[in-house]
């Protein structure tokens, strides 16, 4: 049961810088401001995801960096930071109804939102048309299925909406927080963005149900079963936790010592010496669970990533993270678990489930 923000490249931002900034018209000017005033009033208590745009009670208007549940925007910098917006708006919620098609030269302010081949990007700097998919200094995804106090995850192809339909609140561990899952997000940039909308929705859909079969639904933390301490002593750097055993945690269940090792030294944490801490974070959580799925083949051939976005298939996943328990008929109602799961998960998403969905 084993369960880096890719940074923009410093060559395709500089060859982005040089291209030619074309000074806005008065109309081009007044259609971009308008474009970023898809708003509602800041309202303490309110869920804001990343991407929403307010106007606090100074009358200035901020974008939320982070999601999170009504933070003031003067107080709460990490959560917030101020944004241009000159006009219109007023309850639009922050979707992408007054979006338009990205325009090279164009110039763009922090907060507006563009469609670029069927996907939409919002702002994080001003620029002078960048492109969305190179400038990613200058430009992040952002979905357009929610808004200021509604749904949509920004910097997730699964909405706040369609997580808590996956895994409702009333049956998951509240240690499993959507919000800890974005943030684990930028430590692993091509996680559920590669190859498309459709390909992003089925990688998503692909982890979350593996995780779910692991977890019974997201219910348990910590492996029930803990008497083992799953170590091997023949590591260089042994197993120093002591009595803080390397049992199952998170949503992939990490066990073993070498694994918290290799995990913990991706992700910046000593998790060799603190396995707690994937039982005390949600955000380390998230991180160690999607580390496994981007990095480790497991008993399988491939990575659960590169399953899902070199076309091989759902059941290559199972592979990586159980195959040599649940694979070529040794345990098939384990497979048809993760199966129903990525099913129903995809349905949610919208999304065909693709091909070879067995081990």
């Amino acid at each position: 049961m084993l369960r880096k923000r890719i940074l923009a490249s410093l060559a395709a931002v500089a060859m982005a810088a040089t291209m030619a900034v074309i000074a806005p018209t008065a109309s081009s000017q007044a259609e971009v401001s308008a474009q970023a005033c898809s708003f509602t009033n800041w309202t303490a208590g309110t869920w804001y995801p990343v991407g929403s745009i307010v106007k606090y009670t100074n009358g200035q208007y901020y974008r939320a960096k982070n999601e999170n549940p009504g933070y003031d925007p003067i107080i709460s910098t990490w959560y917030w930071e101020p944004t241009s917006c000159d006009g219109g708006g007023g309850g639009g919620g922050g979707t992408c109804t007054s979006a338009t098609d990205w325009v090279a030269g164009r110039q763009y302010y922090t907060g507006n939102i563009v469609r670029y081949n069927g996907s939409y990007y919002i702002a994080e700097h001003d620029n002078p048309g960048y492109d969305p998919t190179i400038s990613t200094w200058f430009w992040e995804p952002h979905s357009c299925d929610g808004g200021g106090g509604g749904g949509g995850g920004g910097s997730f192809v699964v909405s706040q909406a369609q997580f808590d339909q996956m895994f409702p609140p009333s049956s998951r561990n509240s240690f499993y927080t959507y919000s800890g899952l974005v943030a684990a997000l930028s430590a692993f940039p091509a996680f559920a963005k590669t190859g498309g909308d459709t390909v992003s929705k089925q990688e998503a859909a692909a982890f979350l149900a593996n995780i779910s079969h692991e977890t019974g639904g997201l219910r348990y933390v910590e492996e029930i079963n803990q008497t083992g301490d799953y170590c091997d002593e023949t590591r260089p750097y042994g197993c120093p936790a002591g009595a803080d055993k390397y049992f199952g945690r998170g949503p992939i269940q990490l066990s073993w010592n070498f694994n918290y090792k290799a995990a913990g030294d991706y992700i910046g944490e000593n998790l060799l010496l603190y396995p707690h801490l994937v039982a005390q974070r949600a955000e380390i959580a998230w991180k160690t669970g999607i580390w496994y799925w981007m990095t480790q083949n497991g008993p399988g051939p491939m990575t659960g990533h590169a399953a899902m976005t070199n076309g091989s298939g759902f059941g290559y996943s199972i592979r990586s993270i159980n195959g040599s328990l649940e694979c070529d008929g040794r345990n098939p109602a384990q497979v048809q678990s993760r199966v129903s799961n990525y099913q129903r998960f995809t349905g949610i998403l919208g999304v065909p489930t693709g091909a070879n969905l067995y081990c």
